[in-house]
């Protein structure tokens, strides 16, 4: 009798245990994407270049980082800088050192291996909204930036043999202008439910309004003190990792 009461009570236990809520370990759902969320960004696009810009360099490559807090009603408050590179370079401001020929002759008496490439950095705060048009969390996504834009021209030289190319001269040569820029975003964010697949593809716009950085430029014997508009516009593709915030302040990725 002893051993039927004994597995009565231990059946009774165990349907008790599986039936427990314990408030300390809530379950949650799968796609716990509705609260607050932390969403870091990697960064990757192609722009044409507009204005002053325009008359510098030609198309780019863009990579960057971004961090960011969206809140509850999908308002966006974050960070994010870009990198931009390229090889279309269109001003020569090497032309002084040239030959005739149009080559650079270095300390060797040899033709000089010397190339140009485009180099530029944004980095910026942004403000922003996901406007959806269901319960899930994607939807067109709108952010305006502003933030520290400049560029330069990046002067290669393989074997490091042309002196004028060394040192501080090279800053005499590399035309760095910076200044104010303006970044807008308009695309589709998509936020999956079971935080899987996270990404934003669309269109972006930027406006700088710089000046050089350089106290002389060697090639025109003089400061470039041209007021510069550079614009640019294309298209971004982020993947996204967002952690999101429960109530009771759980992180969840």
């Amino acid at each position: 009798m002893k051993k039927y009461i004994y597995l009565l009570l231990i059946v009774l236990g165990a349907h008790q245990m599986n039936a427990q809520k314990f408030r300390e370990h809530p379950a949650q759902p799968e796609g716990n994407s509705k609260g607050k969320a932390i969403l870091t960004h990697l960064l990757f696009g192609y722009h044409l270049p507009g204005g002053d810009l325009s008359d510098r360099f030609g198309p780019a490559f863009s990579a960057g980082l971004g961090a960011e807090l969206l809140t509850k009603n999908n308002f966006i408050l974050g960070l994010e800088g870009h990198f931009f590179y390229a090889n279309d370079v269109k001003e020569d401001p090497l032309a002084i050192l040239r030959t005739p020929e149009g080559d650079i002759i270095g300390n060797d008496r040899a033709i000089a291996s010397v190339v140009l490439r485009q180099r530029g950095l944004y980095t910026g705060a942004l403000v922003g909204k996901i406007f959806t048009f269901s319960e899930k969390r994607s939807g067109i996504r709108l952010t305006l930036g502003a933030g520290w834009s400049m560029h330069k021209i990046r002067i290669q030289d393989d074997n490091s043999s042309v002196t004028q190319l060394t040192g501080d001269y090279l800053k005499g040569y590399d035309r760095l202008t910076g200044g104010l820029g303006i970044q807008q975003f308009i695309g589709w964010q998509h936020l999956a439910e079971n935080r899987r697949a996270n990404w934003i593809l669309g269109f972006e716009f930027g406006q700088a309004f710089t000046n050089t950085r350089r106290d002389w430029d060697f090639n025109e014997r003089r400061k470039l003190d041209q007021k510069r508009v550079d614009l640019r516009f294309g298209v971004r593709a982020v993947w996204t990792l967002p952690f999101y915030i429960g109530n009771a302040k759980e992180v969840f990725y």
